[in-house]
């Protein structure tokens, strides 16, 4: 609970009620305003502790810096962001990443006041930064910069985001474009045989060959979200935290096979272990349903066991929309059953066309061919 006091000042004038409060993030006394009525002042005083308990705190005509350093602001940014986490309106993933990028700043700048801080030393530190790392990393820290001085503005630890002007850099030659031929994604399938994950992992890369699922979509992946019977093939849906969209698609002959031979084993073990009532309907999941989170090590080992070097998980999704080109889709169809808001996501993947080439060729072989009738 807030701490707020109206002391009483005898004047010649008459008496007064300054009202002070303790700062939440600092623990010092401030001075507030002075009433002349204490009615006055006991009103200020609710009304700043409502103010306090909501983690806001009041705004003061003046616009006095308050000198907080650059841990003491991070600290209190890190304070909104598990509100966020509990209240449900950023993801444990999101969480985790700023966290982690946030401590490494600290480090670096937290005995810092934040109103020191200049454009310059910021830009130094992410050029130091570029020696070591992509451009992509570089980016991640810019904008933790402009978080925690746009946080520092609200608590008036400085009066402008010198990170704002600095301009991000271009991500474009930094992206993967990595992706499995059919021959290549068959021989990923048969090394997971070899591993202790053997009975979930075909589901996995399945569904992010033939579905573009991204590994939380699968881990996040429920039983009820997967309708066998529909159809000739069954659907699946899919729900993508990252843009907040669903999507519903028919079951790739595959992954449906992979899907019913996890299923069956599933409930194989639990009769055998007597397991009545799993702790979730996750389809990915222990034999008692407790969700798996991560699937990394396995992951790696099929990998090893393939021969497939530097490919990420994610890079299914490119193994999709590469094999969909190729096989004669158009970049709206990649784009649609990807899940992407923007066409220009799905640009990446323009120079796979081949197969809209090959036919406007033909076609123009054809004209000259007639041509010359």
């Amino acid at each position: 609970m807030s701490t707020v006091i109206i002391q009483r000042r005898e004047r010649k004038k008459g008496v007064t009620y300054p009202v002070y409060y303790k700062d939440p993030i600092t623990g010092r006394k401030e001075y507030w305003k002075t009433y002349p009525r204490f009615r006055l002042a006991q009103q200020a005083r609710n009304e700043l502790m409502s103010l306090l308990d909501m983690g806001k705190l009041p705004e003061k005509r003046e616009t006095k810096i308050r000198l907080l350093t650059f841990k003491q602001t991070a600290d209190s940014l890190k304070l909104e962001w598990d509100m966020r986490l509990n209240q449900g309106s950023l993801r444990r993933k999101t969480h985790e990443n700023y966290g982690y990028c946030l401590n490494a700043l600290v480090r670096n700048f937290g005995d810092k006041p934040l109103c020191q801080i200049s454009k310059a030393e910021i830009e130094s530190h992410i050029n130091g930064l570029l020696t070591q790392f992509t451009v992509i990393t570089a980016n991640k820290y810019i904008s933790m910069f402009r978080k925690v001085f746009t946080h520092g503005i609200k608590l008036r630890a400085s009066l402008n985001n010198p990170a704002a002007e600095i301009p991000r850099f271009s991500e474009k030659d930094h992206e993967r474009k990595a992706f499995l031929l059919p021959n290549q994604l068959d021989q990923l399938i048969e090394a997971t045989q070899g591993n202790r994950a053997k009975h979930y992992m075909p589901v996995a890369i399945y569904l992010g060959a033939e579905h573009a699922a991204a590994k939380q979509e699968i881990l996040d992946l429920n039983w009820k979200d997967v309708v066998f019977d529909y159809g000739d093939t069954g659907i699946i849906k899919f729900f993508r935290t990252k843009n907040k969209r669903t999507r519903l698609e028919s079951l790739m002959p595959r992954s449906r096979e992979a899907l019913l031979s996890w299923r069956d084993h599933l409930e194989w073990k639990r009769k055998r272990s007597k397991v009545l009532e799993p702790k979730s309907n996750r389809v990915f999941c222990r034999v008692d349903g407790t969700p798996i989170k991560r699937f990394d090590k396995a992951w790696k080992a099929c990998l090893k066991k393939a021969g497939i070097a530097d490919f990420h998980f994610h890079d299914l999704r490119h193994t999709f929309a590469s094999n969909m080109l190729l096989s004669g889709a158009t970049l709206k169809d990649v784009k649609e059953m990807m899940g992407h808001s923007d066409i220009s996501m799905t640009d990446r993947y323009a120079h796979l066309t081949i197969s809209h080439m090959l036919q406007r060729q033909s076609k123009l072989a054809e004209h000259y061919q007639n041509e010359n009738i």
